[in-house]
């Protein structure tokens, strides 16, 4: 009998620290050009965590002096750089790392070795936040590197969030369902058993390779065992069906998961991408008129967050060009036609051979066009092809699709890359939102509705009975007709309605939040830095004043 096996060390900073052993690996699905210029697997995770850190670093010594003037005044000066130093040391490193290895027994009766980690990267916020991915080359460092960049991403947006993240090393395309959901629901068993899950210390989320039917499976293995007494053991997760707990509406089928919280991760993308597109003086910068209209884009990768993200970008004006896909490039001056594209995958499983397109040979990711949006792999945007990019403006529908040498390129080329950990924070935003719905145990709106409702009508009314008393003595009734802007609205805001003014409000003031970062920092076009910088101000802010446990 296969036992399970959980190892576990002491670590310097927090309670668990992991040792690594190799992870179950698998065949990798042949892909193209644009969706393996990585390095080796052996080493990309490390360098992606690296290239994070980087990141951070960066950030911590530009804005250390400014944290140490914002300490009480009253404070020796001495003190005060000791406890920037001191806790810009402890948002660094990840706080907890678990690593888990267990068995199942196939469909064919053969056990496997399942191997799986959980990075909490930090807990200055509770709980934790964090997708869990399904991939064959997801390893201990990518991992880490993940949940380092949702503190970031949580702390940029105002999410009160610590970052966490789970990687299973496994393709899921090489396994029935039945033999999914035994995974799905033993590795939630083990997140449990460690502390690893529960509606306030860790919320997991989907992420590659799982959706909203493993998001489910959680919820409900959760709420048998560990979290039997919980009332709130299904905000134990986000991602889920609307059956179990996720917001009301839908959006076509062409995504992998039909879940209405990641429906709005793309829609997060396009605010992004609308907010920065439409202020005038990054646009002179790059060489832009303001706004989206007539705006050419290319897509890399046509899942969840490539796809929407066209549609929505469509619908605001501008034309997208091309598609790059694992199994090919398309590639179209004239436009090409969200609705078709997607009737057309649907039919035959794949974008090549599509009729309102050419094949493209080549990198799709350096020709011409005005925004590019990597919405596939990590480290897709590197030394040896940043050069070539001919977009002007870069939007991470990705986690990590640049690399710290790309970075660097795009700056002297004036080319504007809306940072991951901003522009495809429309997901973690909004899975706040269904956390607190869970928490809630109450739709949106539901309590407010047939109020709203009935308060718009009876204003009508008010002024009609009051033009009537003044104006129509003699002439009858004066009908009043609300404008077609205030028919749609006049029934009160319906649970969609709320999400979307919430995601939309919440990148606004992001971006501005960012916008003020580079010019109070002189940092121009350098995003990236001003979210990194925006996070941790606000990171160092919530651990100066809360402290440091037994410290």
């Amino acid at each position: 009998m296969l036992q399970h096996s959980l190892k576990l060390l002491r670590g310097t900073k927090s309670g668990l620290h992991l040792v690594k052993t190799k992870p179950l690996a698998h065949a990798c699905a042949s892909n193209s050009k644009l969706f393996s210029s990585m390095p080796g697997q052996e080493d990309a995770g490390k360098e992606f965590l690296n290239q994070v850190e980087e990141f951070y670093e960066k950030a911590a010594h530009l804005v250390r002096d400014n944290l140490i003037d914002r300490l009480p005044s009253r404070m020796p000066e001495a003190d005060r750089i000791k406890k920037v130093d001191g806790i810009l040391k402890v948002i660094k490193p990840c706080n907890n790392v678990l690593e888990i290895s267990f068995p199942i027994k196939k469909d064919s009766g053969e056990y496997e070795i399942i191997s799986a980690w959980r990075a909490q990267h930090s807990h200055h916020r509770a709980p934790c936040k964090g997708g869990i991915r399904f991939s064959p080359m997801v390893d201990e460092h990518e991992v880490k590197a993940l949940a380092s960049l949702m503190t970031y991403k949580c702390a940029c947006v105002d999410v009160p969030f610590g970052g966490a993240k789970a990687g299973v090393a496994l393709d899921p395309k090489l396994y029935s369902d039945n033999e999914l959901e035994k995974i799905t629901r033993r590795l939630t068993v083990e997140l449990a058993k460690k502390g690893f899950i529960g509606p306030g210390v860790d919320v997991p989320a989907p992420d590659m390779g799982t959706g909203e039917r493993e998001m489910a499976w959680i919820a409900d293995t959760y709420s048998q065992t560990m979290g039997w007494q919980d009332i709130n053991a299904h905000a134990c997760v986000t991602g889920k069906p609307i059956t179990q707990g996720a917001f009301m509406g839908g959006h076509p089928p062409l995504a992998e998961c039909v879940n209405y919280t990641l429906g709005l991760i793309p829609r997060g993308v396009f605010h992004a991408i609308k907010n920065f597109a439409e202020e005038a003086s990054f646009m002179s910068m790059v060489g832009l008129m303001p706004g989206l209209g007539d705006k050419t884009f290319i897509v890399q990768g046509l899942g969840n967050v490539g796809f929407h993200s066209m549609r929505y970008l469509h619908r605001a004006g501008a034309r997208c060009i091309g598609i790059a896909e694992w199994d090919g490039s398309i590639y179209n001056l004239n436009g090409i036609d969200p609705k078709e594209i997607e009737d057309y995958k649907i039919e035959h499983g794949t974008i090549v051979g599509f009729p309102g397109a050419e094949k493209y040979e080549g990198d799709l990711l350096t020709e011409q066009c005005d925004i590019l949006i990597p919405a596939a792999l990590e480290r897709s945007l590197n030394a040896d092809n940043a050069e070539l990019v001919k977009a002007k403006i870069i939007a991470e529908g990705a986690n990590g699709p640049t690399t710290a040498e790309a970075e660097k390129i795009f700056l002297k080329n004036n080319v504007l890359v809306i940072p991951d950990l901003y522009c495809n924070a429309g997901g973690v935003t909004v899975s706040f939102f269904e956390w607190l719905k869970n928490l809630n145990h109450v739709s949106y709106g539901r309590l407010t509705f047939k109020y709203e409702k009935d308060s718009n009508y009876h204003l009508l009314e008010s002024v009609q009975t009051s033009l009537e008393k003044k104006f129509a003595k003699n002439s009858g009734e004066i009908p009043i007709i609300p404008n077609p802007e205030f028919e749609t609205r006049i029934a009160g805001a319906s649970e969609k309605d709320i999400v979307h003014s919430g995601l939309e409000y919440t990148m606004e003031r992001s971006a501005r939040a960012i916008m003020r970062s580079s010019m109070n920092y002189n940092l121009g076009l350098d995003l990236r830095t001003a979210a990194f910088v925006t996070a941790v101000e606000k990171i160092v802010k919530v651990y100066s004043e809360a402290g440091l446990t037994f410290t």
